[in-house]
């Protein structure tokens, strides 16, 4: 049993050097910096009201070989600040893998697909992965 004294288990994350320290650990045994890695793979990820326009929008950049392979991820619950309130909305998450390519041309297509008249289209970097995999999306999206 812990006394009254006893420090209470805390999780801190060191970002600078992306090292984490667990919980209860007074400071790592050992410094470890995670290298920086980049690759020419990007998600771009967008959003829609529906699973039937979710698996269309991602069949369509697939048919297209704008990405090579798309999974939809819902329902989920969206909140977010539109014609000057918040609004809440049920919807389905497309997320496609291309290169940073293809990205600028995938963007374009999904949003001359999409039923939103301010659809959301992020790319987000994949910063590392097997390199089978990557090779594989490479291959696909050509």
């Amino acid at each position: 049993m812990r006394g009254p004294t006893a420090r209470r288990p805390t999780a801190r994350w060191r970002l600078a050097g992306r090292v984490r320290v667990g919980f209860g650990a007074r400071r790592a045994s050992t410094r470890t910096t995670v290298p920086r890695v980049e690759t020419d793979i990007v998600v771009v990820v967008t959003t829609t009201d529906s699973a039937d326009a979710a698996h269309e929008l991602a069949k369509s950049a697939v048919s297209a070989r704008l990405a090579a392979c798309a999974q939809v991820i819902g329902p989920m619950t969206s909140v977010y600040w539109w014609n000057g309130a918040v609004d809440e909305a049920r919807e389905w998450r497309v997320e496609c893998k291309t290169t940073i390519n293809r990205a600028a041309d995938l963007r374009d297509h999904l949003r001359g697909v999409h039923s939103y008249d301010v659809p959301e289209i992020i790319c987000l970097p994949v910063v590392d992965g097997g390199d089978s995999y990557l090779a594989w999306v490479r291959d696909n999206v050509r």
